[in-house]
């Protein structure tokens, strides 16, 4: 065999072994990969698994990312606040922002005559506390905040959630600034009534995620805005800061002349 040939032989056997371990690396390269695929696979399966046994525990546990949602004992898991008779032939939701100035105009035209119509048992009303104004508090979330002491209210004194819903309407902060502090809301729930041991619940927080969730919900259901007012389901489109026209409304869908 010539030098050339040998030359070229020699070539071909370096050739193929470095082919041969080039396929040893990837046949390792593939196996640590898949591993390490099988654990993030396994990981994954674990933690859906654990948190589906955690919510079994509760049949009616939910979670958002702010926490798991706590439903007041007044309130529902659609995010209202419920006040009057449940056989009331007029069901009247208010989606309202404790920040909203309109919301403010709606609640002192229209506070005195609900009130009426829920005495008289022909309304009965779904309060729905959003946090669609937090951007607008200077960083300190005063619609969640407040919405969260009004769920506080209506889980522990569900007797004093209009008069707290009206109070803070009362005092409303501007937008931009940084609205209440937590003990400001609680002086104001304190001034109508609201029992010390549940002011001091309002620092807990308890309810926060069940306002996180009820402003979704609201979105979900075609919310945009506040105030958003509904009657039997339908939404009022008259005048909603003169006081008059929203009870026309309900004695109608009440089938009253």
């Amino acid at each position: 065999m010539g030098t050339r040939s040998r030359t070229r032989s020699r070539e071909r056997r370096l050739a193929l072994a470095a082919a041969e371990r080039r396929r040893r690396v990837r046949r390792r390269l593939l196996a640590v990969g898949g591993v390490v695929i099988l654990g993030l696979v396994v990981a994954i399966v674990v933690s859906v698994v654990k948190a589906a046994d955690d919510a079994g525990d509760d049949p009616g546990a939910t979670t958002t990312s702010a926490g798991p949602v706590v439903v007041p004992s007044s309130g529902t898991a659609a995010g209202a606040i419920v006040t009057g008779q449940a056989n009331a032939p007029v069901t009247v939701a208010v989606y309202l922002d404790y920040l909203c100035p309109y919301c403010g105009r709606f609640e002192k035209a229209n506070a005195a005559e609900l009130d009426r119509l829920i005495a008289a048992g022909t309304v009965r009303l779904e309060l729905h506390p959003l946090s669609f104004l937090d951007r607008l508090s200077a960083g300190t979330r005063y619609s969640t905040r407040s919405a969260n002491a009004v769920a506080t209210v209506a889980d522990a004194a569900p007797d004093r959630v209009l008069a707290v819903n009206r109070a803070l309407y009362d005092r409303q902060p501007a937008e931009g600034g940084p609205g209440l502090t937590d003990d400001e809301i609680a002086a104001v729930a304190a001034g109508v009534g609201v029992p010390s041991p549940v002011t001091d619940r309002f620092r807990l927080r308890t309810f926060e995620p069940w306002v996180v969730a009820a402003t979704s919900a609201a979105v979900d259901d075609g919310v945009s805005g506040t105030p958003t007012v509904r009657i039997n389901g339908k939404a009022f489109t008259g005048d909603l800061y003169t006081a008059g026209a929203l009870t026309r409304a309900v004695e109608a869908a009440a089938g009253r002349p």
